[in-house]
């Protein structure tokens, strides 16, 4: 069995085994999920943070559009790989770990446009002592975590660079998912999402990257095959490690 068939069989493997657990343990609106929530609920079934200014501007605003500038970044240094010599070694990567992260996002805002499930804050009506969940409620577009998917993108690295450059490769798999899952979380605290969203966002991240690396898996294997010496002096100003 070679490296890809090895690869292909335990992700298999591993998506199926947590798509199994998410569907049994985490389905979306669940009792796990209505137990993670209703702390940042208040007695009428709103949500006290919704407009906090950390959750709704820092979080929402600000670190999204630090993380696209990051992205841009990716690709302006693979658009600099056409003038740069020395940077001509990095070129696939850079640019398949723009392409990926960016079909991951897209993907993932093409099946939150078309979901039929809705943010928690519009699934509370009041009730004479508290408030119920409304399960049926009309605002749908909630599914999967849309502000989640541009963190978790970054695990994208992890694909890019796993031959290549292991360590750096594991950078980018810890930091897109402590990124994504914070993320996420805050979106929970304001009452944007429940906790499944977030889990099954992050799995659908991960296995449309398994489909990509796949697909592109000799290419890939090449760029390690490809790379001098002379490589090891690190070009990008992505994070080093």
């Amino acid at each position: 069995m070679n490296d890809l068939q090895r690869f292909t069989f335990i992700q298999s493997i591993f998506l199926l085994f947590t798509a199994a657990v998410l569907w049994v343990f985490f389905p979306v609106g669940g009792a796990l999920d209505l137990s993670l929530i209703e702390p940042w609920m208040n007695e009428t079934g709103n949500f006290p943070l919704r407009y906090d200014w950390a959750l709704a501007v820092l979080n929402h605003s600000w670190v999204k559009t630090l993380l696209i500038a990051a992205y841009m970044l990716i690709l302006l240094q693979w658009l600099a790989t056409f003038k740069i010599d020395r940077m001509k070694a990095q070129r696939f990567e850079l640019g398949y770990f723009f392409a990926a992260a960016m079909l991951c996002t897209i993907i993932v805002g093409i099946l939150k446009s078309q979901s039929a499930h809705a943010c928690p804050w519009n699934m509370t009506l009041p009730a004479p002592h508290g408030f119920l969940w409304e399960f049926k409620a009309e605002h749908g577009h909630c599914f999967p975590g849309g502000h989640a998917s541009t963190g978790f993108a970054f695990m994208t690295g992890y694909f890019a660079y796993r031959l290549s450059q292991p360590k750096r490769a594991y950078f980018f798999l810890c930091t897109g998912f402590i990124l994504g899952f914070a993320m996420g979380w805050a979106q929970m605290m304001r009452g944007a999402h429940f906790l499944s969203h977030n889990l099954w966002t992050a799995w659908v991240v991960w296995c449309i990257n398994v489909v990509v690396y796949a697909l592109c898996y000799k290419r890939i294997s090449a760029q390690k095959t490809n790379r001098v010496p002379s490589a090891n002096v690190e070009t990008s100003i992505l994070p080093q490690v």
